[in-house]
């Protein structure tokens, strides 16, 4: 029998099994509309298994939904929360519940990989996330924007002559399709180089940029710096379930 790993956010949900080196193998992704998923999903998880290890941020109606359907298919089912102190991170909120458990795991993630050294992380899903996490292992805050694809998304709800896809990025766009994704776009990447920028003067060293969800690979060419994780929540909630395995009570 085997333990799979579940992220599901507002637009996605990401899943693989967890490997016995204890990281994530293969990814899978699925697409949902919020309220259902494509059935196709399914075919990419064994008929039975046996420990479904879960990270939501989505709704609570679709979080219930992965539930039932994964109930028919494992034997337990474990939802993972955000711990005040876990896996050599503490998090700086003084209410670690309202911090969204994938900022989290991605942070339990990049400290994993990157111990002893400050990481800024760049989480782009529906959301833009930035996070950073000093040498220690201190989470000292971080902010949350709205992505480039909800900015597009906004402006086409407000306007519908606005293409809500498309272009091509450019400094200066002489096409609007070209000038949208370039201002959205570079308003994430303004508000990424400014917190980098203000990281490395809070700390006296640059930290390490590391960008993870859908949207992270859009953004990657245009900071040079940056590190691509296309896994860094996933890897995460492994590091969640192995911490919570061996030390129940930590941060709980």
């Amino acid at each position: 029998m085997s333990t799979w790993l579940f992220d599901l956010g507002n637009t996605r949900l990401k899943f693989a099994p967890l490997r016995d080196d204890g990281t994530p193998g293969e990814i899978i992704g699925a697409a949902h509309d919020g309220g259902r998923f494509d059935p196709a999903w399914l075919a990419g998880l064994p008929q039975r298994f046996d420990t479904a290890l879960v990270a939501s941020v989505a709704s609570p109606a679709l979080r219930v939904a992965l539930l039932e359907l994964l109930a028919a298919r494992c034997r337990r089912i474990t939802l993972a929360t955000t711990c005040r102190v876990l896996a050599g991170v503490t998090i700086a909120y003084p209410e670690p519940s309202r911090l969204g458990v994938d900022r989290f795991l991605a942070l339990l993630a990049a400290h994993a990989r990157l111990p002893g050294r400050p990481v800024l992380l760049g989480g782009v899903g529906t959301a833009l996330t930035i996070d950073l996490l000093d040498a220690t292992g201190l989470h000292r805050g971080g902010r949350i924007a709205p992505s480039p694809a909800l900015m597009r998304e906004a402006l086409h709800r407000r306007a519908s002559h606005l293409p809500g896809h498309g272009g091509d990025y450019a400094e200066f766009a002489v096409d609007t399709a070209d000038a949208l994704v370039s201002g959205c776009d570079g308003a994430a990447l303004g508000l990424i180089e400014r917190s980098l920028a203000a990281a490395t003067g809070l700390l006296g060293t640059p930290p390490s940029l590391l960008l993870h969800g859908g949207g992270a690979a859009a953004l990657q060419p245009h900071l040079p710096a940056a590190t691509l994780c296309t896994d860094l929540v996933l890897a995460g909630l492994a590091r969640w379930h192995c911490a919570i395995v061996r030390t129940p009570l930590d941060g709980r």
